[in-house]
């Protein structure tokens, strides 16, 4: 026969609940925004590369991905502080998109050194195997850094003992995806 749950316990897991289910919904928004962000990347990439055949960067993955990504990072930071992370802490406005582009910065050097390798270390430079090396491995491990960076510094967690934000953060978290 088993005893009934504690207050205690079950305040503990009413709490990881909680939290596991707000993870969730911010998994989800960080994935509508980087879905919508890869679009732009992969888009704007493919154009300046093949547009046409040839396009205006059709020698230069390097620059083309570098532009494509600084375009879908610009997306990316608005809809990840208004609707993703909303209901996170805030800082000044300027702090945060400098630190959104420096830790961006960090995950294109990512996509860049798979494209790099598979371009011009492996010589795979075909049209599939640009995107795979930059736009599935380099963008898929660019993504796990993201997320975990924009949630530890960018926007990081409202203090537990600032009631006022903790309500609005609860609020904002229940709403609908």
């Amino acid at each position: 026969m088993s005893q009934p749950v504690s207050e205690v316990h079950r305040s503990l897991l009413d709490r990881v609940r909680d939290s596991l289910s707000m993870l969730g919904r911010e998994i989800a928004k960080f994935g509508v925004v980087g879905m919508m962000a890869f679009v732009i990347d992969v888009g704007l990439f493919n154009i300046l590369m093949y547009a046409g055949g040839a396009g205006p960067l059709n020698d230069k993955p390097l620059t083309a991905k570098a532009l494509s990504v600084i375009a879908a990072t610009t997306f990316a930071y608005f809809g990840n502080r208004f609707w993703t992370f909303r209901h996170r802490g805030r800082t000044h406005m300027g702090r945060e998109y400098m630190l959104f582009f420096v830790l961006n910065g960090v995950g294109m050097l990512i996509a860049l050194t798979c494209l790099w390798f598979s371009h011009y270390a492996l010589g795979l430079d075909s049209p599939i195997a640009d995107n795979i090396s930059a736009n599935v491995i380099g963008l898929g491990l660019g993504t796990l850094f993201r997320f975990w960076s924009y949630r530890k510094w960018v926007f990081p967690a409202i203090p537990a003992d600032d009631e006022a934000d903790r309500e609005l953060a609860e609020r904002d978290a229940s709403t609908p995806i």
